[in-house]
């Protein structure tokens, strides 16, 4: 059976890829893409997308956040997704602090999502309950499937 050796912390590629990590929070460039969708990898928040036969539905995973600051636009058949996680130290704490492990991101952040063209801008809902944020955009429907009785 194959085992991983990035989960050895004492393993040769076990640090390579904590110094990877290190390099990418000091220079900034941790938001570059590192799959074939060109997504960086923790980009925020995590979406899921799909279609009914009357709409496109989008759920985005967005716990902690102000409902109220989070800004949903839709132009030109894109969805943007916009908003700011505030950090869970304290203000006067954050210079005193060893952090030792960070996997919840705090600060700015934007998703954008082409959409297929057969929507309708304007019919759109977005609620945010339990951290999650859901958006649902009607379909045109002259472009939704019909039944045609055979006489």
């Amino acid at each position: 059976m194959y085992e991983s050796l990035l989960n050895h912390p004492n393993s040769l590629f076990g640090e390579f890829e904590r110094l990877r990590r290190e390099l990418d929070d000091a220079f900034g460039v941790s938001a570059l893409p590192s799959s074939i969708r060109s997504v960086a990898a923790g980009s925020l928040p995590a979406i899921n997308i799909g279609r009914t036969s009357t709409s496109v539905e989008v759920y985005a995973f967005a716990p902690g956040l102000d409902a109220s600051k989070v800004e949903v636009t839709l132009d030109r058949g894109v969805l943007r997704i916009a908003g700011e996680r505030a950090s869970t130290l304290p203000q006067a704490e954050r210079g005193k602090v060893n952090v030792y492990a960070r996997e919840r991101s705090a600060g700015r952040f934007a998703r954008a999502v082409a959409l297929p063209d057969d929507v309708d801008p304007a019919h759109v809902k977005a609620s945010y309950t339990d951290g999650v944020l859901q958006i649902s955009i009607a379909r045109r429907e002259a472009t939704q499937p019909k039944r045609i009785t055979v006489q």
